[in-house]
């Protein structure tokens, strides 16, 4: 994991949806609320600018954070991110306070590698499919990674890599391994393009067809 993530933040007194949007319009700030563990919700505010930046990192979503309160810092993670849904805006952040020395429950991007030089890919004409473009990962926050590769490269036509398949680094386990092999559930595959099998189910089908005619023609 890298150097935490650091956000500045300033308390936030001033509450309610009113608020919140004045504090939108007025002062190029946004509302945002840490809470969990053993102390208060806490009620902030954030430059929005800095936070449409952060954001842009896909690293934020899946990183402890330190949320620096005029000078009080907090380890948290993101819980909840809301955006307007037609304009470039964050509308609300939830933090949740992690503590450094328990596990938690994140999920983490995957990065799918080498997949044009695969060989079901390059050699065969097949196309990967992904079922999975996140996993879900128990771990301290110190071994939190940003993401988690899965190397496609020795993949051919109609493999398929499974949650047990990909390598995680050392100190994280998977949530769905730990409920028992049936959670072990399909990440990518490598599928023949579209088109390719019906193409060839289609070529009997139609010499059945030029048969029967041929009988009904005999008759």
């Amino acid at each position: 994991m890298s150097d935490n993530i650091v956000i500045q933040a300033t308390t936030r007194t001033d509450l309610g949806k009113g608020a919140s949007r004045r504090l939108r319009r007025i002062s190029g700030l946004m509302p945002a609320i840490i809470y969990g563990g053993k102390s208060k919700p806490e009620s902030i505010s954030i430059p929005h600018k800095d936070m449409i930046k952060a954001a842009e990192n896909e690293a934020l979503f899946s990183s402890v954070i330190d949320v620096d309160v005029e000078g009080k810092i907090s380890h948290v993670i993101i819980k909840d991110l809301q955006r307007h849904p037609a304009k470039q805006i964050i509308q609300h952040v939830d933090f949740l306070r992690v503590d450094m020395k328990k596990a938690l429950t994140v999920h983490v991007p995957l990065h799918f590698i080498n997949e044009d030089k695969c060989h079901g890919v390059k050699m065969e004409g097949g196309r990967v499919q992904h079922s999975m473009v996140e996993i879900e990962v128990s771990c301290l926050p110190k071994n939190l990674p940003e993401y988690i590769e899965v190397d496609m490269l020795e993949a051919t036509l109609g493999t398929i890599i499974h949650i047990s398949d990909i390598k995680l680094p050392k100190g994280v386990e998977s949530v769905a391994l730990s409920h028992g092999e049936d959670h072990d559930l399909p990440v990518a595959s490598i599928v023949a393009p579209k088109g390719g099998d019906e193409e060839i189910d289609d070529a009997p089908a139609e010499a059945a067809g030029d048969e029967d005619a041929a009988e009904g023609g005999e008759e």
